[in-house]
């Protein structure tokens, strides 16, 4: 090797050490607004003279923005130049996340996240593209292993995180901190970020062909994948299929997603390439994903949930308690990363399954009287099954699908565990409100004046009311209102545990999919484009 080679190398091994951190760290800010302004949300509306209902639109019009741009995002990068798109990606998400943190109203701020969203959606499955073409096969694994951190530690530590800054500074910092990330993010990736020869190459080629953008695509894909989000983020607030609106919604998403999975299939150069979803591997590894999304963004509500309705935490106390297991994935993903290219990646999956699906199983034990070191435990359980199955899942998903079908891959995938987490805080908070309901007539059956316990209990609550001077009528009052209360308590404790318990028990279930999915090479790392 000559001198001027051999230094090149070096700076190649030096660029590539930043690559890592720097796409994963553009992700991490992405995927942390999504649930990062959630527990800002009085304070926004507070502020800007909204009501909590008008407040919760700041959330939806970023989902609804972003799951329309994930799925074309591997098409924009294909067309407009991979490293161009994502260093775009950042100067616009930065640039909006400012928008974010000045705007005057709520029409302002809801515009704003919606430009925000569209912006953000290209930096997660582009972040993937990238570092499959900057590390070998054999280093694939680590390197997966600071993206993995970045999208599954995020959703963890935004509720904590969020309730900092807005406990001590201002809503507004919850944005504004984007913006000396975002500018950072752009001198690193304008330095260090190059698109492989081969994929210049394509880009050239396609380019001189003429650029065909698929109106009618991007319409149905547009109006089904914002009536689906709108349709999850709203359905348990508008009570589902009782409202108009979201009957009326619920068929625009069926017809437009329909509509555009049987257009793009007719399509020689469709914005988003479903044919190779043909791959028995990537078709198991996307419904994974789905489901790894569907566990962690609706674990990642009830468990703070839980311990601020029934446990009486604040909203920074309830992050808090989820932030362990963010750390505990953050620790154990370069594990994961090493043992990803040595052993079988299907094992590591079952591995995840089990131990996330059982750990869910064991907070059926949880109850009122818990203190906060057995629920942060029981979160650190869970998130370790977790870590174990990012990466591996992306491992065994790729193998087969050619280089050229990277961001197809790439934007399918990362879009899948989107929705994923859409569909799972949506089937939690109504599974939560339905199972409540159900527990409190269950038990009211068993409060009236006929059941001895029922007397002994208002009688014991009657005789302390009368102690504090409360007349025998108010005291009789006070009484009944105090056993309600409980009863209260006792049925959403129990819906809480329900749902833990068919979490876990879908998890479990999902075993057997790995048995249908090919068996990575031996001493293969993860495979190109995630």
């Amino acid at each position: 090797m000559s001198p001027d080679a051999g230094a090149g190398a070096a700076r190649a091994g030096k660029s590539r050490l930043l690559v890592a951190p720097t796409v994963g760290l553009a992700a991490f800010m992405e995927v942390l607004d999504i649930s990062i302004a959630n527990v800002a949300l009085e304070h926004i509306a507070g502020s800007l003279s909204a009501s909590a209902d008008e407040a919760t639109w700041v959330l939806t019009s970023y989902l609804v923005t972003n799951a329309i741009v994930l799925p074309m995002s591997g098409w924009l990068a294909s067309t407009i130049g991979r490293k161009r798109y994502f260093l775009g990606c950042i100067v616009g998400f930065s640039i909006t996340s400012l928008l974010c943190g000045i705007a005057p109203d709520l029409a302002t701020l809801i515009l704003a996240r919606g430009l925000q969203g569209i912006t953000g959606g290209g930096l997660q499955p582009n972040a993937q593209a990238i570092l499959a073409d900057a590390f070998p096969p054999q280093k694939r694994g680590l390197a997966f292993a600071a993206y993995g951190i970045a999208v599954v530690f995020a959703p963890a530590i935004g509720p904590t995180l969020g309730g900092w800054i807005t406990d001590n500074f201002s809503w507004r910092w919850v944005f504004l901190l984007n913006v000396p990330v975002g500018v950072l993010l752009s001198l690193l990736a304008m330095q260090i970020l190059e698109d492989p020869p081969e994929f210049v190459a394509r880009r050239k080629a396609r380019l001189s062909e003429g650029i065909r953008l698929d109106y009618i695509g991007f319409a149905l894909l547009a109006v089904g994948m914002c009536s689906l989000q709108v349709v999850l983020d709203k359905g348990q607030e508008d009570d589902w299929f009782a409202s108009r609106f979201i009957i009326d919604l619920a068929i625009a998403a069926v017809l437009g997603l329909v509509g555009f999975v049987l257009w793009e299939l007719r399509r020689d150069d469709p914005i988003v390439d479903l044919r190779i979803l043909a791959n028995r591997n990537f078709a198991v590894g996307n419904l994974l994903m789905f489901m790894l999304g569907f566990i962690l963004l609706g674990s990642t509500v009830l468990l703070p949930l839980f311990v601020q309705t029934q446990l009486g935490y604040t909203a920074t106390d309830a992050g808090l308690v989820i932030s362990p297991g963010g750390f505990a994935i953050m620790l154990l993903m370069p594990v994961v990363g090493a043992l990803v290219s040595r052993v079988d990646a299907r094992l590591l999956i079952g591995i995840g399954l089990v131990v996330t699906g059982v750990a869910l199983l064991w907070m059926t034990q949880l109850d009122a009287e818990i203190d906060y070191a057995t629920v942060a435990w029981a979160r650190v359980y869970q998130s370790l099954g977790l870590a174990f199955l990012f990466i591996p899942i992306n491992t065994v998903a790729y193998l087969g699908l050619p280089p050229e079908k990277n961001n197809a891959a790439s934007a399918i995938i990362n879009m899948m565990r989107n929705i994923g987490g859409s569909v799972g805080i949506s089937f939690a908070t109504t599974l939560l409100a339905r199972r409540q309901q159900y527990h409190q007539s269950v038990l009211i059956d068993h409060v009236t004046p006929y059941a001895g316990r029922y007397r002994t209990t208002i009688g014991s609550l009657q005789q302390a009311y009368l102690a504090g001077s409360a007349n025998a009528a108010d005291a009789l009052r006070q009484a009944q209102a105090k056993l309600y209360a409980i009863v209260q308590q006792q049925a959403a404790t129990l819906s809480y545990l329900d749902t833990f318990w068919l979490f876990g028990v879908i998890f479990l279930a999902l075993l057997p999919l790995v048995l249908l999915m090919r068996k990575p090479a031996p001493g293969a790392g993860p495979a190109g484009g995630h």
